[in-house]
């Protein structure tokens, strides 16, 4: 009032009291001059606005909203808040940049898919948007290696708006460390396939010292040879040469590291080429493979490498089921077979691997998927194939399946999507 009277102009101001209760009260003050015929001011007006309610929600929302920042920054997953238009990252908390790097003032306004590679960027577009869960997902560090992380999307209101809520795992360290088991176990399957790869190998080899002898003993007695002779020999030669190289170039491929890149291939090729280097050692062992493969069969996406890895892990439990049976019951005469089938099924591609071994006890068929849980005598198991091999399919989209009559075999389904 004092100020309207010294300057003649309306004044603003909030003011807060206790009322007769002893309850805190807000107003909102507004102050106006009253002139005569003169224009002198001769009196001031003041109107009083009840606020109280106002101020009191006001003062409840700051409290909410300062609550729902510290448990936002309490979480220990990275949480990012996108648009659910454009995906630009609205608000992320705090442990985005202890996984990603980034300070939340350097992600801000960015579009969430700036963090996958930018070859990969197209396709999350519409996963981020029409998915709820994202299983090992890469995305890129600020200072520009590899992330692995699974994430949960959930759409919700924002100040307004509609908005995504993306909570990110980081499961790089653990997929490195199931890497280094899948590795493991691929070390020892080789160890398993060596006896059966060394015979493979050994035939061309015999042919090309057979051929060279012959050369040998033509030369040092100085006898003509035909040129027929020369050019079948050379071809026989040539032919072994490359199907050794072949054999050393496959265990070469199945025993690298493999990366995690999924491509559409095709199933049959990889159930052949897992017989290529183990397919000797059954029939060294009497067990004949039986092939079944519906052709034409849709492709599936998956990793050609890993995915023979499982089919190999299969026929080596195949086999030690068979074998088993046999040193266990020698006098029951029985065949020694495997089967190998493929077929589509309602936008699936199904493999079945099923022997005629001893098959999977009840009281243990829930367990075969464990890590080290193995029926086999110590020595003779590491107990990660069929964990390994569970692992793989999973993360093909895929399901494993076993199927078991006791004294009678045992067969694994494996289902997976078509492209």
């Amino acid at each position: 009032m004092e100020k309207t009277f010294e300057d003649g102009q309306p004044h603003f101001s909030e003011e807060s009291g206790v009322n007769k209760d002893g309850q805190p009260e807000y107003w909102v003050v507004k102050t106006t001059p009253i002139r005569n015929a003169e224009g002198d001011i001769v009196a001031a007006m003041e109107v009083n606005l009840d606020v109280t309610q106002h101020k009191l929600l006001e003062q409840q929302l700051e409290k909410s909203e300062k609550k729902y920042h510290e448990i936002f920054n309490s979480i220990p997953n990275p949480v990012f808040v996108l648009d659910a238009e454009s995906l630009e990252i609205r608000d992320c908390n705090a442990a985005v940049q202890s996984v990603y790097g980034y300070e939340r003032r350097e992600i801000l306004l960015r579009r969430f898919v700036e963090l996958f590679p930018e070859e990969e960027q197209l396709r999350y577009v519409a996963r981020v948007l029409r998915s709820d869960v994202i299983h090992q997902a890469r995305q890129i560090h600020k200072d520009g290696r590899i992330l692995f992380v699974d994430m949960w999307i959930s759409p919700a209101e924002y100040p307004g708006r509609r908005v995504l809520l993306v909570t990110t795992s980081d499961i790089t360290k653990r997929l490195e460390t199931e890497q280094h088991l899948i590795q493991a176990s691929k070390m020892a399957t080789l160890g398993e396939m060596a006896t059966g790869v060394a015979h493979e190998l050994n035939q061309p080899l015999a042919v090309i010292k057979t051929a060279s002898r012959f050369f040998i003993k033509k030369v040092r007695n100085q006898e003509p040879i035909p040129e027929s002779i020369i050019a079948t020999l050379s071809e026989e030669i040539d032919s072994h040469v490359d199907r050794a190289t072949r054999i050393i170039n496959h265990m070469r491929e199945f025993g690298r590291r493999a990366d995690r890149q999924m491509d559409p291939i095709q199933v049959n090729d990889v159930i052949r080429k897992s017989l290529e280097i183990f397919s000797q050692q059954l029939k060294v062992r009497g067990i004949d493979v039986v092939l079944n493969l519906a052709e034409p069969l849709p492709l599936v996406r998956a990793d050609a490498n890993r995915l023979e890895q499982v089919c190999i892990n299969l026929l080596i439990n195949a086999r030690d089921a068979i074998e088993a049976k046999v040193g266990s019951s020698p006098h029951l005469k029985g065949e020694k077979k495997i089967f190998l089938t493929t077929q589509p099924q309602k936008g699936r591609v199904l493999i079945e691997v099923r022997d005629t071994g001893q098959g999977i006890p009840r009281a243990v068929i829930g367990k075969i998927f464990e890590p080290f849980f193995t029926t086999k005598e110590v020595g003779k198991g590491t107990g990660l194939g069929l964990s390994i091999s569970y692992q793989i399919i999973q993360e093909f989209g895929g399901s494993i399946r076993p199927e078991s009559r006791e004294g009678q075999g045992a067969a694994f389904i494996i289902s997976l999507p078509a492209v």
